[in-house]
């Protein structure tokens, strides 16, 4: 048995060790996340965007939603539903790519999310992240509504433990790729948030989308 608890905890450091810093992925960040690229921005209207009203303000962004549940143990995420949206999609694990951008699902796969391995799973303590398309050359993608969130919406995550991590919104921003405030939006809070994480913002044929919709969430219940 305990054999068994050392192999574990080998396992977990080792995972803790291959962690990314953040300070390394908010830098990745400022030129954008690969998905950006991808984009096709070539609709008559193009995805919804944040209200100003709908930015994290003081008090939501210090942690006065209530008592968080107790963090999770890490487990994979299979999948992401937001009912709001109507998004109900699985989840595949996305690393760095060889170019050193946070990876992205296949683009040809439009109802696809990723989430990216350098950090938490969703409901350990620190900030997870899960991100997808906007769209493709198709149309709308997986996220393509992920502007239109409001305060108080909510986000579940399905883990491979059989858990469900149920996150509340308090904010959604946009941020352009040039100035993308890494640190504000992926530093720990001290409790287990969660940030989904799609291109949106002005777009154009030459650079694609400018900016990156950022939606912030803490967890609030464990199912």
């Amino acid at each position: 048995m305990s054999g068994y608890h050392l192999s574990e905890r080998a396992e977990e450091e080792e995972r803790q060790r291959k962690r990314a810093p953040w300070g390394v992925i908010a830098l990745v960040l400022l030129t954008g996340l690969a998905l950006i690229r991808n984009g096709s921005g070539e609709f008559d209207i193009g995805p919804p965007q944040p209200a100003a009203a709908a930015a994290p303000d003081s008090r939501t962004a210090t942690g006065t939603l209530g008592r968080a549940p107790a963090a999770l143990p890490f487990a994979q995420p299979d999948r992401v539903m937001i009912p709001a949206i109507s998004v109900n999609a699985p989840v595949m694990p996305v690393g760095l790519d060889a170019d050193g951008w946070v990876g992205a699902p296949p683009p040809e796969d439009p109802n696809l999310a990723g989430w990216f391995t350098g950090g938490v799973s969703p409901g350990e303590k620190g900030t997870a992240v899960v991100v997808g398309h906007v769209d493709n050359k198709l149309g709308p993608a997986v996220f393509y509504g992920l502007g239109a969130l409001k305060k108080g919406n909510r986000v579940e995550v399905a883990r491979q433990d059989g858990k469900t991590a149920v996150f509340e919104i308090y904010g959604i921003e946009v941020f352009a790729k040039n100035n993308f405030p890494g640190d504000r939006v992926y530093a720990s809070k001290g409790a287990p948030e969660l940030r989904v994480i799609t291109c949106g913002g002005g777009f154009s044929k030459a650079n694609g989308y400018d900016g990156n919709v950022v939606v912030f969430a803490r967890l609030v219940e464990v199912r």
